[in-house]
């Protein structure tokens, strides 16, 4: 698959990001992630993000992120185009990038640079070795530490052909504007702030009607439900799971800082794909929270 038919296939439909699995000891479980994958895949999303930050890519070790994304694409090399979170400094992020190509990855998701503070021409410099490092298609993430501008995002699509994508985690209106008037056609463009769903209407109607869902982890068929209403611009629709599902779950995830992966992966054990604990600096839902999450998800009916 060349950058530009990913580019095409990132353009339209729904986009989510597994749970990585682990085990009572912490450890990767080959097992637990292939079912899941296999539970997944055929639900009718786009594009999977294997070891994104929904994923913990931020905890993995090198040999396990080798082992999860060969065993992603291994997983669903014949249903659905997987890519890899790719991330940290600017060699550490080349070493993942082209072990992900190599495993047969069909693109990647390079995630902010952990930490360091750095200008508008370093951020650009460090996406461009990474794009340069490999010949499958790179999406950047806006986030964090990671601001790139329109001028700068226009300069990297010049100098990175492979470079076609944007994901914004940032929710700047005026930058997300800007970058997509500046830029037009050139990308396929990535809602990508957590709990997407929220501001799904908003994007779409700037240009961005493709977004990453977190809940498709473990409520998918309410996940695909959304995507069409806010497609079709059903506006009822939208609003009643807004109400009745979406609001009442960020009550619970906006109670700890990090628990927009931890929900998830209680969403997951709820729904019987339990992924494990997540890993520290994280921390897992209390009980009281995951009995309502479990309520929330109860009233979605059968995926």
């Amino acid at each position: 698959m060349n950058p530009q038919e990913l580019k095409s296939i990132l353009s339209a439909g729904l986009l989510s990001f597994p749970v990585t699995d682990f085990n009572a000891q912490g450890d990767f479980n080959r097992a637990g992630y292939i079912k899941r994958l296999e539970w997944l895949a055929p639900y009718g999303a786009s594009a999977l993000f294997a070891a994104g930050g929904t994923g913990e890519f931020f905890s993995l070790a090198a040999s396990e992120y080798s082992e999860i994304i060969k065993t992603a694409v291994d997983t669903c090399s014949s249903s659905v185009p997987i890519l890899a979170g790719v991330g940290g400094s600017t060699r550490q992020a080349i070493e993942y990038a082209q072990e992900a190509e190599r495993l047969g990855a069909k693109g990647l998701l390079l995630l902010p640079h952990y930490l360091t503070e750095a200008s508008q021409d370093g951020v650009a410099a460090h996406v461009e070795a990474v794009c340069k490092s490999v010949n499958i298609g790179v999406v950047v993430y806006n986030r964090n530490v990671c601001r790139l501008n329109a001028p700068l995002l226009e300069r990297l699509a010049e100098r990175c052909p492979n470079l076609i994508g944007y994901k914004d985690g940032l929710g700047d209106i005026e930058l997300m504007v800007s970058i997509r008037r500046r830029l037009g056609d050139r990308f396929s463009y990535l809602g990508g702030l957590p709990t997407a769903e929220v501001y799904a209407a908003a994007y779409k109607a700037l240009g961005v009607p493709v977004y990453s869902s977190a809940v498709f982890n473990f409520i998918p068929k309410t996940a695909m439900d959304f995507y069409h209403a806010i497609a079709r611009e059903d506006h009822a629709t939208v609003g009643k799971l807004i109400d009745d599902f979406f609001l009442p779950y960020l009550d619970i995830r906006n109670r700890k800082a990090g628990y927009a992966v931890s929900i998830v992966k209680a969403g997951a054990r709820i729904a019987g794909y339990d992924a494990g604990p997540v890993r520290a600096p994280l921390t897992d839902l209390t009980g009281e929270e995951y009995e309502m999450l479990a309520a929330l998800i109860d009233k979605q009916g059968a995926q």
